[in-house]
């Protein structure tokens, strides 16, 4: 069995594969693939009416563009060497990919809430995700270039300095280690803001399906029916609904017997397509509307489509567990999320659509929220970056080995100093690569529907 001292020194050794330095230099490769392309590429199994929304919604600022961009990002990090020490990874883990949703107790948790690119990897990239949003959405706000450094450090830092305590504790103390929302509080000292985030989780705790229920439905014709809005929400067919029942009895069989027996108590009613996200847009994603005890005891499921990770054409097979890389889209992200979060929707499960596509359900709202960032103070979005890194920490540890990654950023701040350089290097190819993005609508190569 290795000792605690060795997989510490299986960390240290790592430096030598890449020092902790090292992740502060950044130069994009010679070779590196054009980011318009690459979006172009990820659009062509996607439903392409739906593209130039997603296309819209990227160009809208740097940040927009970025949390679009993990393909593009992906390859970027890709393309230098890592330290191969690996864990869990989220695979999008940029600001806006962290939030708050209800347990299965009811109580609100903040943690990753976005697993769609979940696969392993080197922990660094999601690190260094996360503090290029951070930067990113920094300067979008108006900061300055000090500031937005200053704020990626802090995610960084936030990361290192959870990664280390958790190298410290048992095994159970890790896995049930859990972060209350209510530490977003204390973060806000100007009362303005405070009065904001406490709106923010009030809202959330509204977020619900008995909430969706009044928002997205209407009566017609004596029945209740999920409202088209084209092209954001649309009917199915009468051919698209019949087909409903065999991926959503595929998707049953997925779930734990008791989840089994509670969702065999609903009757279906209606269903649709739905738009969500940015970078998820042209991925086919549905809604169901489920009955209980009566109309007003309504359940809204999510099935959205999980295609192959962006970080899969990236990772070397040897790296990749066998079983894990082969295994259904759906399933893969239903994993990665039970693996890293805390605790999990329980109706998180997948199945298999129509033409062999892979998708995974969910509760449509959940108690489920975020922080508005877009207007955060310099000091609130440096506690709000910082608490970032914390829960990725959290989820890392649970996943990889910890102290073998303790080992490797070791007790100064040099890895925190590098990924902060990174951010800010990454950041400035952000603009560049949104400006690209721009460039191509204006030329007609791809077309963008903005506002929608």
């Amino acid at each position: 069995m290795t000792t605690l001292a060795e997989r510490r020194r299986r960390g240290r050794a790592a430096r030598e594969r890449v020092s902790r330095s090292a992740h502060g230099r950044w130069i994009p490769a010679a070779d590196r693939p054009d980011p318009v392309a690459v979006l172009e590429r990820q659009g062509e199994d996607r439903v392409a009416r739906l593209l130039p929304i997603r296309y819209g919604r990227m160009a809208d600022t740097p940040f927009t563009f970025l949390r679009g961009a993990a393909a593009v990002m992906a390859a970027d990090l890709a393309a230098g060497p890592d330290t191969g020490l690996t864990v869990q990874l989220c695979g999008d883990a940029h600001l806006l990919n962290f939030g708050v949703y209800a347990s299965p107790e009811r109580a609100l948790l903040f943690d990753v809430n976005d697993f769609d690119e979940t696969y392993p990897g080197p922990f660094e990239w999601d690190v260094k995700r996360l503090a290029a949003s951070v930067a990113v959405a920094a300067r979008d706000n108006g900061h300055d270039d000090d500031r937005a450094r200053r704020a990626a450090l802090a995610a960084a830092h936030g990361y290192a300095t959870a990664l280390r305590r958790l190298a410290g504790m048992g095994e159970l103390d890790v896995w049930y280690a859990r972060i209350d929302p209510d530490e977003l509080l204390p973060l806000v000292r100007k009362p303005k803001q405070r009065k904001r985030v406490e709106a923010d989780l009030a809202g959330a705790r509204r977020r619900t399906s008995l909430q969706a229920f009044g928002k997205l439905t209407e009566e017609r014709d004596g029945q209740r029916r999920i409202i088209s809005e084209p092209p954001l929400i649309e009917p199915l067919t009468k051919t698209e609904l019949r087909g409903i029942g065999k991926v959503f009895s595929d998707y049953r069989a997925t779930l734990a017997e008791d989840r089994r027996v509670l969702l065999d108590r609903y009757r279906f009613v209606d269903a649709a397509t739905k738009v969500v996200g940015v970078g998820s847009v042209g991925t086919r994603c549905h809604i169901v509307l489920l009955e209980g005890r009566d109309g007003r005891d309504p359940l809204f499921l999510q099935l959205k489509e999980a295609g192959r990770s962006v970080l899969e054409d990236h990772l070397p097979a040897t790296r990749v567990d066998a079983e894990v890389a082969a295994h259904h889209g759906g399933r893969r992200v239903v994993t990665g999320q039970h693996l890293m979060q805390a605790a999990s929707d329980i109706f998180l499960g997948w199945t298999t659509g129509p033409a062999g596509r892979h998708f995974y359900g969910r509760q449509l709202r959940d108690m489920k929220g975020s922080v508005e960032v877009a207007d955060m103070t310099p000091s609130s979005l440096r506690a709000y970056a910082e608490l970032c890194g914390r829960t990725l920490a959290r989820a890392h540890a649970r996943t990889g080995d910890r102290l073998a990654i303790a080992g490797y950023l070791g007790t100064a701040d040099t890895f925190a100093e590098a990924i902060a350089d990174f951010a800010m290097q990454y950041a400035d190819r952000t603009v560049l690569d949104h400006a690209e993005l721009l460039a191509a609508i204006d030329a007609g190569r791809i077309k963008a529907t903005r506002g929608v």
